[in-house]
């Protein structure tokens, strides 16, 4: 099965009724039936530029969708770039993909050079108004989507994800045509990222309009959604973060919001409760995935939310990410290969047909048995809820103790005065590492390191209580929440201050 018949069955569903838009994106709307001819055009102009591979660099909008189902009937895989990067990043990374056409938004034109087969994505629409469609039919087991991996400690890689992994993904989770009338959801995340093309894919399938906001304002998101009447959305941290604080200091409501999707990165749970609090009508779904799993693999649903606050037996499974999604396997796995029991820690290990596990020029990483190591530090409940204490190479070890930042965090963050913190093991010649705090304050407040100290020893050893508190005023991050814990290491080990 290919992407493309996604675009297909949801356009058969709507054949001979009265369409309503199946995108909208500022001024632009379209249809089921227009996005299809669109697509139809698309392939028909990449298939005439005898491009491998298609190429975008732009903030996304109607452009994904269509270059998704373009490329798909072209018969080759689409890559959406991380448009933030430098100039030099973004020509390195193009300059990996076979001959590639690069379809650019205006603003990012210059940082593409002159050195590939470029257009603008307006001339793009353009021509496919008017080409000759391209029908091709590719292997599903082909890459219809390669993404590269945020690179933040090493060079990126690109993750090839075939239409296989991907419909596995999408007719695993979503009911097809499942939507009611109406139905709209908001996409803001980054189309580079494997929850903006999920994001795409899905809600076509389900029947729900896609509505876009390009570049995340909170203001802007919040009137949109009323606006559009939106019923669901998905955030990232920073997200829910100022659309908390938009919605308390500008009194607004979210009057047609059933669903709100966190996930991209750890979400601290003073904020998941004051959100809950805000927004009681409001189901609230924690998502976790990767981008070599074709998306999410776990799933915190809305009753599980409201289990967690109603029962305290139940309350430390907001801090989890939910149970695993039908189609896919977990596994705990020690340092030996050894598959843990529950409440033991190691890594995560998955598998299932959305897992692609591949990487170009690399191949597969999959075991023997198709099981793909994650990286990530986690642990299993007896109820089976997945719990993410982060990325292995996170781990701070201390006098030899290994030491997992998240459990350092979690402490900290429930106190007053922080409003987000992150932990880092930074070298010391005694220690190996010492453990650095960076902390931002709750506004109006000053915390004083020995506070924080202090409140972090009252529920944890003494040896993972933080050496070192630093202030700062925003956490480094990348666009889905994730801190950059090696740009914070890097800083830190500059400054060489002593603990």
């Amino acid at each position: 099965m290919t992407i493309s018949l996604l675009l297909e069955m949801a356009h058969d569903a709507r054949a001979g009724t009265s369409e309503r838009a199946a995108v909208v994106s500022g001024d632009l709307r379209l249809t089921t039936t227009q996005l299809s001819e669109l697509a139809d055009g698309g392939a028909g102009v990449i298939a005439a530029s005898a491009a491998r591979h298609v190429a975008y660099v732009g903030a996304g909008g109607a452009m994904l969708p269509l270059l998704l189902f373009a490329a798909a009937r072209a018969g080759v895989p689409t890559t959406p770039l991380n448009y933030r990067l430098s100039a030099a990043a973004l020509r390195t990374l193009i300059s990996r993909l076979s001959d590639p056409l690069v379809v650019v938004d205006d603003e990012y034109r210059d940082a593409v050079g002159d050195d590939f087969r470029v257009t603008s994505s307006a001339d793009f629409v353009a021509a496919a108004r008017s080409a000759e469609p391209a029908v091709r039919h590719p292997d599903p087991d082909s890459p219809a989507v390669v993404l590269f991996t945020s690179g933040t400690t090493a060079a990126p890689k690109a993750v090839e994800l075939t239409h296989n992994n991907l419909t596995s993904y999408v007719t695993g989770t979503v009911e097809f045509d499942s939507a009611l009338p109406g139905d709209a959801a908001l996409i803001s995340v980054p189309p580079y990222h494997i929850a903006g093309v999920g994001a795409a894919l899905s809600n076509l399938y389900a029947g729900r309009t896609m509505v876009y906001l390009p570049h995340f304002d909170a203001r802007e998101w919040v009137a949109l959604a009323a606006n559009e009447g939106v019923t669901s959305a998905t955030v990232v941290p920073t997200m829910l973060d100022r659309i908390v604080t938009e919605l308390e200091t500008a009194k607004a409501t979210l009057p047609a919001l059933r669903t709100l999707a966190y996930g991209g990165a750890k979400v601290a749970l003073p904020l998941v409760r004051k959100a809950l609090d805000l927004l009681p009508e409001v189901g609230f779904v924690n998502a976790y995935g990767l981008t070599e799993t074709s998306s999410t693999i776990a799933v915190l649903t809305p009753q599980d939310h409201r289990d967690a606050i109603a029962d305290p037996a139940h309350a430390e499974r907001l801090g989890s990410v939910g149970r695993p999604v039908p189609t896919v396997e977990l596994q705990i796995r020690s340092d030996d290969g050894t598959v843990l029991g529950p409440d033991e820690t190691g890594e995560l290990f998955v598998r299932g047909e959305q897992v692609s596990g591949r990487y170009t020029g690399i191949g597969s990483v999959l075991d023997e048995h198709g099981w793909f190591p994650t990286r990530d530090i986690a642990r299993l409940d007896g109820d089976g809820y997945l719990f993410i204490g982060g990325r292995s190479d996170d781990t701070i070890i201390r006098g030899g103790e290994n030491i997992a930042p998240a459990e350092i965090e979690d402490v900290l963050v429930e106190h007053p005065d922080v409003r987000e913190c992150a932990v880092v093991g930074v070298a010391d010649e005694k220690w190996g590492q010492i453990i650095v705090a960076v902390v931002v304050p709750t506004p109006g407040s000053e915390p004083t390191a020995a506070d924080l100290r202090a409140f972090a020893r009252t529920q944890l050893r003494g040896s993972r209580t933080p050496d070192k508190v630093v202030f700062g005023s925003e956490l480094p991050t990348n666009a889905t929440g994730k801190v950059l814990r090696s740009q914070l290491r890097r800083q830190l080990e500059t400054a060489k201050e002593p603990a």
